[in-house]
């Protein structure tokens, strides 16, 4: 027990971690764009993610022959934007880029194992285009390979044309959509050219967007702050979901998150008190834990252990049991994140933290991060 504390204190180098780290950026989750040129793909991702015209521009790096990823945020991604480029040629084989959407990997034996992280195919389509011949053609083929159920329809461009014509124009474009697909797909209007340079319904996009992937809810949502110390998880919000991300991929790795888990967030807290300037040592992590009730040191190694031995279980523990244990390391991670800073925040202040306040905030952010890490992990195993 002593060791696991002074473990949790002061973090040392663990190759585990290395791993797990990789693993998670190798099955980010993904919106794959798929448009014409000019559609709003490139806009789209500025709104998403404020950067600048030339940030977006020079992160895309190159995947396929037809195709770029950008992975955001840059050094510690949570997700990740595959923009296909190659609509307008007339011999496009979208087969690559729904190889790499689904991110399959070879396995030792040289079959293809596939480990579809939890994505979402956007359409992205300039209202005022009605000629769609390249999209609708490339959108059959993906049809036709039924590893993709669901598509999300973004419509850009549509201040740009009166209201009636607008109209007319998105029924037709949701028209000739459903019938490839098959279904009625859901579709968002937007618009990123306004002349105030603010974006039209990007609420909307991203409520839409976190249907098929709450973890860009989850870091998008336009937060209305109750108080400085919510602003100020906030602004960390981003780096404890990558830990969690992190914690979550490890648990897909066989035999690794026993000792990769705990490990992870070792790293959070000390990296967590470091950015609130808290002294992380054996009386903050004993006051930390303290608050988060007695019961909670001996729940948590239970819970963690009996993970791993599910994952233990021929064929079951492979599948559901390495996809539950994922997904509740996400959660457990996520909440003592946010629990923890909001511990820091209030340590920093010399103020006093109540065990019924930090229960309350932990409670509800792992309630949170149930529901996207069970989205996140589900994928992966697919």
């Amino acid at each position: 027990m002593y060791e696991q504390i002074k473990a949790f204190i002061n973090p040392k180098k663990n190759e585990d971690l290395a791993q797990a780290h990789q693993y998670q950026r190798q099955h980010l989750p993904t919106l794959w764009l798929l448009g014409k040129t000019g559609a709003g793909k490139s806009s789209l991702v500025q709104a998403l993610t404020s950067r600048s015209e030339v940030e977006v521009g020079n992160g895309f790096q190159p995947c396929t022959k037809t195709a770029s990823v950008y992975d955001f945020p840059n050094d510690k991604p949570i997700f990740r934007f595959l923009d296909t480029r190659g609509l307008a040629e007339v011999d496009y084989d979208p087969s690559d880029d729904i190889k790499h959407f689904l991110n399959q990997a070879q396995d030792r034996q040289g079959k293809w194992e596939s480990h579809q992280a939890a994505h979402a195919l956007v359409v992205v389509i300039k209202l005022e285009e009605v000629e769609q011949s390249a999209l609708i053609n490339a959108l059959k083929v993906i049809k036709n390979t039924k590893q993709i159920e669901q598509i999300t329809v973004v419509l850009t461009a549509v201040k740009q044309v009166e209201n009636g014509e607008r109209s007319r124009l998105a029924a037709f474009h949701q028209t000739i959509l459903k019938d490839v697909w098959g279904a009625q797909v859901e579709t968002v209007e937007v618009d990123f050219e306004l002349n105030d340079g603010t974006v039209y319904n990007l609420e909307g996009l991203v409520d839409v967007l976190s249907k098929q992937l709450p973890i860009v809810g989850m870091m998008l949502e336009d937060k209305e702050h109750a108080s400085v110390e919510v602003a100020n998880f906030d602004r960390l919000e981003n780096e404890v979901l990558w830990y969690a991300g992190s914690a979550s991929a490890s648990d897909l790795i066989p035999a690794v998150g026993l000792v990769s888990v705990p490990a992870i967030q070792a790293k959070m807290l000390h990296a967590l008190a470091q950015q609130y300037g808290v002294v992380w040592n054996k009386r903050a992590f004993a006051e930390l834990s303290a608050t988060l009730g007695s019961s909670f040191g001996i729940q948590y190694g239970l819970k963690l252990g009996a993970r791993q031995l599910t994952k233990m279980i021929p064929v079951y523990g492979q599948t559901v049991g390495s996809v539950t244990a994922a997904a509740m390391s996400f959660a457990t991670t996520y909440g003592l994140g946010r629990a923890a800073c909001y511990y820091f925040y209030h340590k920093s202040r010399d103020e006093t933290v109540s065990t019924e306040a930090m229960q309350t905030v932990y409670k509800e952010a792992l309630m949170k991060g149930k529901k996207v890490g069970s989205n996140v992990s589900e994928g992966d195993n697919e």
